[in-house]
């Protein structure tokens, strides 16, 4: 919302602001959503479209005012039925991009599912849309705008959008750690990329069971067990023994790594298939754990993980 100030500030300012948009609008670098309605200290957000094997792809792009030098860039993948911009409004990137100054990019799948492998999920799972190919095309496209640290490349993830994630981990080499929220693999994952991964899940959550047994919901997901899979990456990125503790709900796994990676698993008892520490999605989702700030603590995982 504009301010008081900003609302009285006379015609001159105002023209100024118009001048900026119209110039962003001609110079191809996104629409504007709230540049003129935003405070300077706040991010700026724009809306962008690339096309990737002949479709139309869009995503949003939120740059903190003032960044110097290479930024980190992280991707937050919604889950189905999402979009970018309720990933956007649900999960505090922006916050924290703000405070922290690095990029996040907010990806929308087709028909607000991704296509992670396995004829999973919706629309394009069966049609075999290259989800893995838009965002890769995506992160190229924001590096003519915006200087990329190509060390610090993360993708991060909700459910369908965590499995796209593990999917990004398998198929491509552009990532340094990834983190997926209530989410598995599904589909092989023949030639994985040595990443760092953290890991958050809910033990009561029914939609991607730990266990790996068919889940609730449209897609009954029934991917690796959790276990299972971070045993897997462990053996991927050469590990040692985790160290496992516990305190209240929340048990941590980790596990240091060659070449500086870790492999992190966070399961919450009694959280169900959630982001902990997020707005509620929509009436009727599993509440989020209150206990643990899953955006924070991904961050403080994901910026201690850059590419060896």
């Amino acid at each position: 919302m504009t301010s008081a100030k900003n609302r009285n500030d006379g015609g001159m300012k105002r023209s100024l602001i118009i001048f900026v948009v119209l110039a962003l609008l001609l110079s191809g670098c996104g629409v504007n959503r709230n540049q003129a309605e935003r405070p300077s200290a706040t991010p700026v957000t724009t809306v962008h479209t690339i096309t990737v094997d002949g479709a139309t792809r869009s995503y949003i792009l939120t740059v903190p005012v003032g960044l110097v030098g290479k930024s980190p860039l992280v991707v937050m993948l919604h889950g189905g039925f999402g979009s970018g911009s309720q990933a956007e409004r649900s999960y505090g990137w922006d916050e924290l991009a703000a405070s922290e100054s690095f990029v996040v990019a907010y990806p929308d799948g087709m028909n607000k599912a991704w296509n992670i492998g396995g004829g999973c999920c919706g629309m394009p799972g069966r049609h075999a849309i290259d989800d893995v190919t838009f965002i890769e095309a995506m992160v190229a496209d924001i590096g003519k705008s915006v200087p990329l640290d190509d060390s610090r490349i993360y993708a991060t993830g909700m459910s369908n959008g965590a499995m796209l994630a593990y999917r990004l981990a398998c198929d491509s080499d552009l990532f340094a750690a990834v983190a997926p929220v209530s989410g598995t693999i599904v589909g092989d994952c023949a030639d994985p990329k040595p990443v760092s991964v953290i890991h958050i899940h809910g033990l009561a959550d029914t939609s991607v069971r730990m266990d790996g047994a068919e889940g609730a919901g449209v897609a009954h997901i029934d991917g690796m067990p959790i276990a299972d899979l971070n045993s897997f990456w462990r053996g991927v990125d050469d590990c040692l023994a985790p160290i496992v503790a516990t305190d209240g709900d929340v048990s941590t796994s980790i596990a240091t790594c060659a070449e500086g990676r870790t492999v992190e698993l966070i399961t919450i008892a009694g959280a169900g298939h959630q982001w902990p520490g997020s707005k509620p999605i929509r009436e009727g989702a599993d509440a989020p754990y209150p206990g643990l700030d899953a955006t924070s603590t991904i961050w403080d995982f994901l910026v201690a993980h850059p590419k060896p």
